[in-house]
């Protein structure tokens, strides 16, 4: 195919329809004016939201439902500076994107004009990579390698482009993504895979770590095969509840906070690990529950995509640097091969079993516990009571967000996208827009604290504008409960700057915005009024009236210690009242 003359805008329109987009998200900006007028033509929509960093979390759930980078844009200098938080949670999340970043123009660059800033370093450190454009005939050119960086790498890359270079005339070629960037991966070294097989084989009790790469990759089939094989039961990674089905025989739930003590006692067992598409992060294998459960003497098996986190937290008998799906295949190929039929251990399924029941009876205990008015726990377990099996839940980050973890499973279609560990707040409501961008037909559920709330209630204005049906679940508590509970542990119940004094409710909000409201306030309604908001597909803010005395533990109790004042005018606050 000859090279075509056309402008910049058009070469970046056309690379972008060559990805298969369809969308891009943003706010209008003057920079990028002259390829935002393309994309009514191309059939690219564009999708204005109320916030850039909502832009970023919203295509950061797009994409993990679809398995499609999603791509961001906005106005060069604010409207892109404005995206750091998201864009950084992305990376933090393995999450492919490419943010189209217009910066100032050549003939006015280090004038400190208007909107002018220096994105490429200020991305640096939160991205895979941030490409410039050096000329305008390299638009197309660069944005390729964006896209061949973004799924290589697993995360976002910055674009950036001098605003008067999308105008002018080039010669380009549009080329297919096959011509550029290789879209598959393979199973890793068979002398490794060999070497799995034969561990896995000979283990006493080999357990199993399933991660974010098996459901991007669709491989839970793959990976319940391997675990009857075995009789490995399955733990899931740390907020990652949907990476194997909860109605399965050998699942345990998720490790790290909060998360199941049927899983970490398990693991803390294991004389075998297969960590199947995960980083095994710190924080996600951190002591929990007094219970410091991942082994040092276990041997671990890890696969993962990227090979800068093989072996990064924890040291590894094999490391495989593969596609969790095709990984999975052949191991489980190879067992098959050396053990026919499953080798059925009836006294570890017995305790596995009584692990299961006995952690299901705990936090269904903890859950009736009266509130007044509602025991959070409560709340979430009524919510998961009635969840469809292809709901998709966002969690936000936070005391009653994270305590979700506890009591969120997942089966059928269904699919957990949470903060993970960059662990900021407001991420839910928008990824939880983005996902339902991505699955129209999909219940689509939010789970958000009030703090996390006040960040991101101005997009109850995009889903009415977008007729995106997403039920936002509000626990109400009037308070930052998360670091509430560090001020009652470690400061004397000294509680500065984590009170919150919301508006008298978040329904009647919601309705003058142009979405439904409800205000719960009785534990028995928690399941009837979410049925309810789900059957309506309308844009529903479902307000849930909480006890915010009752508080999940710290989310590391490493991470403060009790305060010792050295001068004298605060050496009262050194007073124990507990």
């Amino acid at each position: 195919m000859e090279k075509v003359r056309m402008t910049p805008s058009e070469a970046i329109c056309e690379t972008l329809l060559a990805e298969g987009v369809d969308h891009v998200t943003g706010i209008v900006g003057s920079a990028f004016m002259d390829l935002l007028d393309l994309f009514p033509t191309a059939g690219i929509k564009f999708v204005p939201v109320r916030h850039e960093q909502s832009a970023g979390h919203m295509e950061d759930a797009y994409t993990r439902v679809t398995g499609r980078a999603g791509v961001l844009i906005g106005q060069n200098g604010p409207g892109i500076t404005n995206m750091v938080t998201s864009v950084a949670a992305a990376n933090s999340a393995h999450t492919p994107m490419v943010i189209i970043c217009p910066s100032a123009g050549t003939p006015t660059v280090g004038w400190d004009g208007f909107q002018e800033a220096d994105t490429v370093q200020i991305f640096k450190a939160i991205t895979k990579e941030t490409i410039r454009v050096p000329h305008p005939s390299r638009a197309a050119d660069c944005l390729r390698t964006a896209f061949r960086i973004a799924y290589a790498e697993r995360g976002p890359v910055l674009y950036d482009i001098p605003r008067d270079y999308f105008y002018g005339e080039i010669d380009e070629q549009i080329l297919e993504p096959h011509q550029y960037r290789v879209s598959q991966r393979g199973c890793g070294d068979l002398a490794s895979i060999a070497k799995s097989v034969e561990l896995l084989g000979s283990a006493k009790r080999p357990v199993i770590i399933s991660g974010r790469g098996v459901v991007d990759t669709q491989s839970k089939d793959i990976v319940a095969r391997i675990a009857e094989l075995l009789t490995a039961p399955v733990a899931c990674t740390y907020l990652h509840n949907d990476a194997f089905p909860s109605d399965h025989h050998l699942w345990l739930g998720p490790i790290g906070y909060m998360g199941s003590k049927a899983a970490m006692n398990t693991v803390a067992e294991a004389d075998v690990i297969l960590a199947l598409g995960t980083r095994l992060s710190v924080f996600g294998t951190t002591p929990q529950y007094d219970i410091n459960y991942f082994p040092d003497s276990a041997k671990i098996i890890q696969v993962d995509i990227n090979p800068r986190n093989i072996a990064r937290t924890h040291p590894v008998e094999v490391g495989l640097i593969a596609d969790a799906k095709e990984a999975a295949k052949e191991i489980l190929k190879g067992l098959q091969a050396k053990i026919p039929a499953p080798q059925v251990n009836e006294e570890y399924m017995s305790v596995i079993k009584s692990r299961q029941v006995a952690w299901d009876k705990e936090i269904a205990e903890l859950a009736m516990v009266d509130g007044d008015p509602i025991n959070p726990r409560r709340a979430l377990l009524e919510i998961q009571n009635v969840l469809p099996e292809n709901a998709i839940v966002t969690t936000d980050i936070g005391n009653v967000s994270s305590t979700a973890n506890s009591y969120l499973r997942f089966k059928g279609e269904g699919m957990h996208i949470a903060a993970l560990t960059f662990g900021n707040t407001g991420f839910a409501y928008p990824a939880a827009l983005g996902a339902q961008m991505a699955n129209p037909d999909a219940p689509v559920v939010a789970i958000v604290g009030d703090g996390a709330w006040g960040m991101s209630l101005h997009e109850v204005s995009t889903a009415v504008e977008h007729n995106l049906p997403v039920v936002a679940i509000v626990f109400r508590n009037m308070a930052w409960c998360a670091e509430k509970k560090n001020q009652i542990d470690f400061y004397n119940n000294r509680f500065i700057g984590a009170d919150i004094p919301n508006p008298e409710s978040f329904a009647p909000v919601a309705i003058a915005m142009g979405a439904e409201g409800i205000r719960v306030s009785n534990p028995e309604e928690v399941g009837p009024a979410l049925e309810k908001a789900l059957a309506s597909r309308k844009p529903t803010v479902l307000e849930i009236v909480c006890d915010g005395t009752q508080l999940a533990p710290p989310f590391r109790k490493d991470a403060l210690k009790l305060p010792t004042r050295l001068l004298p005018k605060y050496k009262d606050l050194d007073v124990r009242n507990w």
